[in-house]
């Protein structure tokens, strides 16, 4: 079938990058970048699901994930991914899209140099793998403060919320832990990565997975965004479980070491069941109860 082919393809033509969320339902993944250093790239997390008449009769439906992206980036890029289906209707457009993020990819990333080296200027040594870490967040500052959603402000001026840690997994010398706390201000998820980042032996993880979902009832809206920290899809996979979870007002965090030995789509499955479980043993995987209620009254 031309739908197999089509996936088939995108396989063999961006290998590893390329990763199938559920076969089933025909719904894959892929974090496309910039290829620069990887402390100044940026990334867009896609995620695709291709519906049964397509590409006759239906595009794909997608999502684009981004810490650094605004509102009007992912406006114009869906402008321009539905432009490009539109001049090539019933035919795949796969490959079209990427690529398209990509151009985007690269020329917001030459937008924010200036800003990347305003930030570095105002940096220590000590402070500069923190500011690669976080750098997406950073340059796209500007932008979280003029998108006020109405959360409510549990938390007051630098106050760090509690952060819960789970149990390790280990797989063939890989190690897996991951890290949860209420946050309901995108300041608090920048308080988050910041205190679990002056841990050494957090800093030295190989991949700092993080994604964050805030309820936002005013606005009958949720706040959410991912990042890969460089373990392609990982942030969109991550995010993808709070959803299916409904878990709110938080941030899950997973830390991986690399051991040397390639783990495969194992690597998700260990990412998942380490955020699962951390969610689950510390309350955050609730409706009737707030999570911000449960752990307040964890640290009385």
């Amino acid at each position: 079938p031309p739908k197999a082919d089509e996936v088939e393809a995108m396989s063999s033509i961006y290998g590893d990058e390329w990763c199938t969320l559920d076969e089933a339902a025909r719904s894959f993944c892929i974090s496309v970048g910039n290829g620069q250093d990887p402390s100044r790239r940026l990334s867009v997390s896609l995620q695709i699901t291709l519906p049964a008449d397509y590409p006759g009769q239906a595009p794909p439906s997608y999502q684009l994930n981004g810490p650094w992206l605004t509102r009007e980036d992912k406006r114009t890029v869906s402008a321009r991914l539905e432009e490009i289906y539109s001049q090539n209707l019933g035919e795949s457009v796969l490959f079209l899209w990427v690529e398209c993020i990509r151009e985007f990819v690269a020329d917001a990333s030459e937008r924010s140099q200036p800003v990347w080296n305003r930030y570095r200027a105002n940096q220590t040594e000590e402070d500069s793998d923190l500011v690669e870490e976080m750098l997406p967040t950073i340059l796209n500052e500007e932008n979280l403060r003029s998108r006020d959603l109405e959360a409510s402000d549990e938390f007051t001026g630098d106050e760090v919320p509690p952060i819960f840690h789970g149990e390790t997994i280990t797989d063939r010398r890989s190690t897996f832990q991951a890290h949860v706390a209420p946050v309901v201000t995108t300041k608090q998820v920048k308080l988050v990565l910041r205190k679990l980042l002056e841990n050494k032996k957090l800093a030295s993880a190989t991949h700092t997975i993080m994604a964050y979902r805030i309820d936002c009832p005013v606005k009958h809206a949720f706040l959410q965004d991912c990042d890969d920290d460089g373990e392609t899809a990982a942030g969109g996979r991550l995010l993808h479980l709070l959803q299916i979870l409904d878990v709110r007002d938080a941030v899950v965090v997973v830390s991986r070491w690399y051991g040397g030995v390639m783990l495969g789509p194992d690597r998700f499955k260990h990412i998942n069941n380490c955020a699962r479980g951390v969610l689950v043993d510390n309350g955050f995987v609730q409706t009737a109860v707030s999570n911000i209620q449960i752990c307040k009254r964890r640290h009385k």
